[in-house]
């Protein structure tokens, strides 16, 4: 039997053991992001922002991982608790850069200008004037500006999203109601009004909204790709076809846009299409939407590869769980 003497008791005694603090997980996040590490660099931050939930250069940096693995959304809601809490001015032009990326440039142009009106000459300023100058909005198009109406919007936006993409349309449909009620003068919420009514199960509702959106502005890719699925799912492919054939000829610029057209051409059975526009999606910038790994699985089945539409479901399922609830394209 060992025997401890006294001395290497108060040996013992006297270590004091290491607790990591907020400081120091900030700086492993760091490291992992710029070595492109970025589910780790997540980890890390997350356990930083555990420590110091009032630190908003935390948060701040956890938005910008999200915003380089494709998470937009998860960003700016991010961004928005930091808003509510301090007047962390970064917060202004890393939102825009995330509304740049999801194609509400309207949005995007907003909180560029007011960054810029906030810090002149600050760390993002150079990046908010080129981020101005590419999205190039007349300024009479914008509304004025109330940045708590747009915080409130971005929470309607986000619990919308998070709904719609589970196909849970029965409680995405007040959501969005509410939001077309609140803010007549954005576009996107009332596209998304008139989808969820047609999964709703009121479809002649859904057409008719839609259509009257259509008439407004015959470009919107909304009400394209709206139309193509509602003519689609009705049946009525020779109303379908001219809606399917206009949007064969957009390529956008925007990820999200992009994945929007891919969607709605596996949607409508055409495959081989939806098969390149899928291909040419950058993949890390659209992981957070369900609907990407849900759509490219059942093209790549239907095209004969059951081994790429079983890893895109299992990876789909993996970074989504509610996926593992649906049927895999094979039991449709």
């Amino acid at each position: 039997m060992s025997h401890v003497t006294n001395k290497e008791k108060n040996k013992v005694n006297n270590i004091v053991p290491y607790i990591p603090d907020g400081d120091f997980y900030f700086t492993k996040g760091v490291e992992a992001f710029r070595n492109r590490k970025f589910d780790i660099a997540l980890k890390w931050m997350k356990k930083a922002v555990e420590q110091k939930p009032n630190e908003p250069l935390y948060q701040c940096q956890m938005s910008i991982i999200y915003t380089e693995i494709g998470a937009y959304h998860a960003a700016n809601q991010l961004l928005t608790n930091v808003l509510q809490s301090s007047d962390y001015i970064d917060c202004y032009y890393l939102i825009a850069n995330n509304y740049a990326h999801l194609g509400l440039l309207n949005d995007a142009k907003k909180y560029a200008t007011s960054y810029l009106d906030k810090e002149p000459n600050g760390d993002f300023s150079d990046d908010a004037k080129q981020l101005l100058e590419l999205i190039e909005i007349d300024d009479e198009e914008l509304d004025e500006f109330d940045l708590e109406d747009e915080d409130e919007l971005l929470i309607y936006q986000e619990t919308a999203f998070f709904y719609m993409e589970k196909m849970e349309w029965d409680k995405a449909l007040p959501v969005i109601e509410k939001m077309v009620e609140l803010f007549p003068n954005h576009e996107i919420p009332k596209h998304d009004y008139a989808r969820a009514l047609f999964f709703s199960g009121r479809r002649e509702e859904a057409l008719q909204k839609e259509l009257e959106l259509f008439e407004e502005d015959p470009t919107s890719l909304y009400s394209l790709t709206n139309l193509a699925i509602f003519y689609y799912e009705l049946g009525q492919n020779e109303k379908s076809d001219p809606f399917i054939q206009a949007i064969s000829n957009v390529y956008p610029i925007h990820e999200q846009q992009k994945l929007k057209i891919a969607v709605t051409l596996a949607r409508t059975a055409n495959f081989e299409e939806a098969y390149l526009r899928f291909r040419s999606i950058a993949k890390g910038k659209v992981k957070n939407h369900s609907s990407y790994y849900r759509w490219y699985s059942t093209t790549a089945y239907h095209l004969g590869e059951p081994s790429k539409s079983i890893e895109l479901w299992k990876e789909g399922c993996h970074l989504h769980p509610h996926l593992s609830k649906e049927k895999g394209p094979w039991n449709c």
